[in-house]
């Protein structure tokens, strides 16, 4: 397999702003445009050898490919955000040609003309609230425990401090949560992060997307920074602003973003967007 294939990162209106001019994209490829019913889909040039069904699903299974493509996907969809609302497609949607792509275009179009205006002139913001230990200040060493009682008190004394710590941190998200949903037009709530995967210390128990007007944005923050709350024990973190990725769809999965359409076969797959690995890249990105 030696031909190209398209990657395509996200459907727009028509673009009134060209890309900027040293943009690379997944693998090293330059982004252009794919006009189309009124839509302009931002596709750029992959290697065949690495996108076609089978290739593509091998490299899938590899968490460092697939960390370095979200990252090359991602470049390409904040450059996108800072000049339009994207519709940003799940990461890997490949097609045959730039033909495969209008089709594409064509089929989902009054979807996609839905969402765009849905999604018009807003962003995304992501919440975390995170329980960890608190910092202890500097103590001369305790002796040992003169008998089993005093080692049994003990212990209830440290399970008492991390349920303590707990309590705390998930009224802090109750409340948080409660008062930033009031600022935005949807939300969006998923499960606690996998500590294993993301290598952030610290119990995740909120982890939503807020869809905020962009002129809105400097009053979520601000929202954020009041009540986030200055407890040693409680950590709160924000990214953002992204591209609507959890709003693109609706509350029932029923928009048209993305199959893998990889020609002679008439095989598609359906591509993958939502991964720990690309949660990751967000946040990092956001720092």
């Amino acid at each position: 397999m030696t031909g190209e294939l398209r990657y395509v990162y996200a459907v727009t209106a028509p673009l009134h702003a060209s890309l900027p001019a040293d943009l690379r994209g997944v693998a090293g490829s330059v982004p252009y445009l794919v006009e189309h019913a009124g839509l302009a889909a931002v596709a750029g040039r992959v290697p065949e050898a690495d996108f076609a069904e089978e290739p593509l699903r091998a490299h899938l299974e590899d968490l460092g490919w697939l960390e370095e493509t979200a990252r090359a996907h991602q470049r390409v969809v904040d450059a996108l955000t800072a000049r339009t609302c994207p519709l940003p497609l799940r990461l890997a949607t490949v097609y045959r040609d730039d033909d495969g792509v209008r089709r594409a275009l064509e089929e989902g179009a009054e979807e996609f003309h839905a969402t765009l205006r849905r999604l018009a002139g807003r962003v995304e913001w992501g919440v975390k609230v995170y329980a960890q230990r608190a910092p202890e200040p500097a103590a001369a060493p305790r002796a040992a425990p003169a008998s089993g009682r005093e080692f049994l008190r003990r212990r209830r004394q440290e399970v008492t401090a991390r349920e303590n710590v707990l309590e705390e941190a998930e009224e802090l998200g109750r409340t948080l949560h409660a008062a930033l949903a009031a600022e935005a037009e949807e939300v969006r709530t998923y499960p606690a992060q996998n500590p294993q995967l993301s290598k952030v210390p610290g119990q995740n128990l909120l982890n939503a997307a807020y869809l905020v007007p962009r002129e809105r944005s400097d009053a979520f923050v601000a929202r954020v920074e009041q009540l986030g709350g200055h407890d040693p024990a409680v950590r709160v973190e924000l990214t953002g602003p992204w591209a609507p990725y959890s709003f693109a769809t609706s509350d029932t999965g029923t928009t048209g973003t993305g199959t893998t359409d990889t020609g002679s076969t008439g095989t598609e797959t359906t591509g993958t967007k939502t991964t720990d690995t690309q949660e990751r890249v967000h946040d990092g990105a956001g720092a």
